[in-house]
């Protein structure tokens, strides 16, 4: 009777503790895994990671790539991923899409990447314990072998694919230029008219 009587008393003052957890984060996507091998120095656009406040009150959120402690697969750094926007604000039962990039670097290491696009509140430091909550996309992708010269050409391939059709403006311009300066150089006219 006695243990009844302390399960209760325990089951009562834990119940404030339950009811101030009012915070709350969910995503729409549970996985994101990438079929085409990547290739060093290209740009990637992910699909779009929605982030929901599944708690009752307001506030900020944020994406951060997290990993398993000992995961198999290569890490992908943080670095390599633009979220848009980073950061942000939501009310509650609100969500927010973010969009994913992903820059890999030149020089990298083939092999399978992992990683957790994980969203979450940002917890303001205070006294008292705090609870962290999160969730989080499971990221997986490969990387090709190519060489420096190879991830060049795919940087810039990629750079002109992710600006189109502003890029292909610009480099029709600059072709332009560079053909007329290279024309007037060796080629004069020269046109007179006359009166009769």
């Amino acid at each position: 009777m006695k243990k009844i009587i302390v399960l209760c008393l325990l089951a009562i003052f834990a119940m404030p503790l339950f009811t101030l957890a009012r915070v709350g984060v969910g995503v729409n996507l549970g996985k994101i895994e990438l079929d085409e091998h990547l290739k060093p120095g290209g740009i990637y656009n992910f699909p779009s990671l929605g982030v929901i406040n599944t708690g009752d009150e307001a506030g900020d959120y944020e994406i951060a790539v997290t990993y398993h402690q000992d995961q198999p697969q290569l890490r992908a750094a943080q670095e390599w991923f633009d979220f848009s926007p980073s950061q942000f604000h939501l009310e509650a039962g609100k969500s927010q899409s973010v969009e994913v990039t992903l820059n890999l670097p030149m020089k990298i290491k083939p092999g399978d990447y992992f990683c957790y696009l994980e969203a979450h509140p940002i917890v303001k430091a205070g006294p008292g314990t705090t609870i962290g909550v999160a969730a989080a996309t499971k990221t997986y992708f490969t990387v090709a072998p190519a060489n420096i010269w190879q991830a060049i050409y795919y940087r810039t391939a990629s750079f002109f694919a992710m600006n189109a059709p502003w890029s292909y403006v610009v480099l029709a311009v600059v072709i332009t230029a560079i053909i007329l300066v290279i024309f007037r150089k060796f080629f004069a006219f020269n046109i007179n008219i006359r009166k009769k």
